[in-house]
C-alpha cells in the first residue's frame, strides 16, 4: 500500500488552491463541497471560476500567494501548469508547514487527491497512488453506475436510527445481526428509494418483532423484469433486488447469465412455460410466492422482459395484495422493445411510423381473433408476442382480412442475446422463411414499414456487441 488512505475533515477549515485554469477550479469546487473556506490563488483565472465566487466560503485573488497567506491554512492544492512555479508554491506552502498536494507532480505530494464518488454520506475514494489518473476516473465509472443514488438516504437513515436500535438491542452481537438483516432486507430497499415514513415503520416493526418473538417475520416478493436476455439491460435496481433473494421463481425465459447474478445460496425454483407444456400452473405459481414469504423469505419472482407486458405480473401481484404480502415491482425492457433495438427495426419513425401497438397471439384461454386491418395501417407499428406457435395462421388473417400481402414484416428470435436470429420477409412470406429458418422462439414479430429500415440500421451486425445470429431476406 503506497499510502495511507484517511479521510480528511476540512470542515470550516482554510484551504488555499494555486492556479487559474480547469484543474484547480475544480479542485477548489470539491474542497467547498467538503466544507473547506477556500481562497484560490491566481494571476489569470479562468471563467470556471466564475460559478465558484458566488460561493460564501470562496475567495479568489488576482496574484500568486505569499509566505504569510500559508499561515492557518489546513490544506493547500497547486495546479499552475507550470513545473517551475508549482515546485515554488509548494516550496511556500511546506515551510508553513501545509499539507500540499501539487497536481501532475506525484513526488511533491502529501496526499493524493482520489477519485471521488459520492453518495453523501457515503463517499467512496479511488486511487493509483499517481500512477494514472485516467484509470482512476475509468474505476469510478464502474461505481458510479453500480451504486445507485439512494445510498446516501440509507447511510443517513441508519445514522438516524443507531441510537435508538444500541437502546432496544444492547447487545452487540444481537445488534450486528440485526443491521446485516436489516440492510439486506425490505426496510433497506424502502430507505433507498426515498420512502423514509415507511422505512422508519419497517423498522420499529422489526425492532418489536425481534424483542417480543425473536423469530421470522413476513418476507417480500421482488417481481423483477429481467429484459429481453442481454444481462447488460437490467436496471441498477433490479441487480440490487436480485442480489438480495433468498428464492427464485424464474422462468424459462431469464437467460442463464442473468441467473447467475443471483446469490449462490439462494434456493432456485423453475417455473418456465411452454406451449401445452407448464412446469407449474399460474395459480400454483403465485401460491408459492405467497407460501415463501410468509416463511420470512425474500422472494424474487424473475421473469423475462416486463412483468406487466404479457408476463402475468399483474395477477402475481394481485393474489399477494389478497394475500396481505409484501411486494415491489421492477419493470424491464420488454421484449418488443429490445428485440427491435437488437435487430435494427425502430418501432417509430417520423417517416414511417408515429402509432405503435403491442398485441399477443396467445390468450389466457387460447387464441386470440385479432381485428388484423384495423391494426396494419399505414403509419403504424404491430408489435405481436407469442405469434410463433401460429404464425401460419396468423399471417394467413393478415391477408384474408384485406391487410397488403406486401407489407414488410419480421420475426426476431431470441433477441438481444448471442443466437439472435432476425427473419426479414413480407406478410405473405414470413411464415415459410421463419419455418425454413428453423426458428424456435422465443420470438418477436414486427410489421409495418419499419422493417424496411433493418438493412441501414442494423447496428449489432457491427456495433458494441457481435452479431453472431443469421439474417434471411425472403421477399417476394
Amino acid at each position: 500500500m503506497i499510502h495511507l488512505p484517511i479521510f480528511l475533515d476540512v470542515r470550516g477549515k482554510r484551504a488555499a488552491v494555486v492556479g487559474g485554469g480547469v484543474a484547480a477550479a475544480r479542485r477548489a469546487e470539491t474542497l467547498l463541497k467538503a466544507g473547506a473556506r477556500v481562497a484560490a490563488f491566481a494571476a489569470a483565472p479562468g471563467e470556471e471560476f466564475a460559478e465558484l465566487a458566488r460561493h460564501a466560503s470562496f475567495a479568489l485573488l488576482a496574484r500568486e500567494p505569499e509566505g504569510e497567506d500559508f499561515a492557518g491554512v489546513a490544506i493547500c492544492i497547486v495546479a499552475t501548469d507550470d513545473a517551475a512555479t508549482d515546485a515554488r508554491m509548494h516550496a511556500l506552502a511546506k515551510a508553513a508547514g501545509v499539507l500540499t498536494n501539487v497536481a501532475a507532480h506525484p513526488e511533491l505530494c502529501d496526499f493524493q487527491l482520489p477519485s471521488i464518488v459520492d453518495r453523501d454520506p457515503v463517499t467512496i475514494a479511488i486511487s493509483t497512488g499517481g500512477a494514472s489518473p485516467i484509470l482512476a476516473r475509468r474505476l469510478r465509472a464502474k461505481l458510479e453506475a453500480a451504486i445507485p443514488s439512494g445510498y446516501g438516504r440509507l447511510a443517513d437513515f441508519v445514522r438516524a436510527a443507531r441510537s435508538r436500535v444500541a437502546v432496544r438491542l444492547p447487545d452487540r452481537v444481537a445488534r450486528r445481526r440485526f443491521w446485516e438483516r436489516l440492510l439486506d432486507g425490505p426496510v433497506a430497499e424502502l430507505a433507498l428509494v426515498g420512502d423514509a415514513a415507511r422505512a422508519e415503520a419497517g423498522l420499529l416493526a422489526e425492532l418489536d418483532r425481534i424483542a417480543t418473538f425473536g423469530e421470522s417475520g413476513m418476507g417480500e416478493v421482488y417481481l423483477v423484469g429481467a429484459g429481453p436476455g442481454d444481462p447488460d439491460l437490467l436496471t441498477f435496481r433490479a441487480l440490487r433486488l436480485m442480489q438480495q433473494a433468498d428464492v427464485v421463481l424464474y422462468d424459462r425465459l431469464v437467460d442463464p447469465a442473468i441467473l447467475d447474478l443471483v446469490p449462490r445460496e439462494a434456493e432456485r425454483v423453475y417455473v418456465g412455460k411452454r406451449p401445452r407444456n407448464h412446469a407449474a400452473a399460474q395459480g400454483e405459481i403465485s401460491q408459492m410466492l405467497v407460501r415463501f414469504a410468509r416463511q420470512g423469505k425474500r422472494v424474487l419472482r424473475l421473469k423475462g422482459g416486463d412483468p406487466f407486458v404479457f408476463g402475468r405480473g399483474g395477477e402475481e401481484i394481485e393474489t399477494l395484495a389478497d394475500q396481505g404480502v409484501p411486494f415491489q415491482v421492477c419493470p424491464g425492457i420488454t421484449a418488443a422493445i429490445g428485440c427491435s433495438a437488437y435487430s435494427g427495426i425502430p418501432l417509430t419513425h417520423r417517416d414511417h411510423a408515429q402509432t405503435c401497438i403491442f398485441v399477443t397471439a396467445q390468450g389466457k384461454d387460447g387464441p386470440i381473433a385479432r381485428d388484423w386491418k384495423a391494426l396494419v395501417r399505414p403509419g403504424q407499428t404491430v408489435a405481436i408476442y407469442m405469434g410463433l406457435g401460429r404464425i401460419e395462421e396468423t399471417m394467413s388473417d393478415f391477408v384474408a382480412q384485406g391487410v397488403d400481402a406486401q407489407t414488410p414484416a419480421a420475426i426476431v428470435d431470441n433477441g438481444a442475446r448471442p443466437n439472435q436470429r432476425v427473419v426479414v420477409a413480407t406478410i405473405a412470406s414470413l411464415a415459410k422463411a421463419a419455418r425454413d429458418e428453423g426458428l424456435r422462439g422465443p420470438t418477436i414479430i414486427i410489421v409495418g414499414s419499419v422493417v424496411t429500415l433493418r438493412e441501414k440500421l442494423n447496428w449489432n451486425q457491427t456495433g458494441p456487441r457481435p452479431n453472431v445470429g443469421t439474417t434471411r431476406q425472403a421477399r417476394e
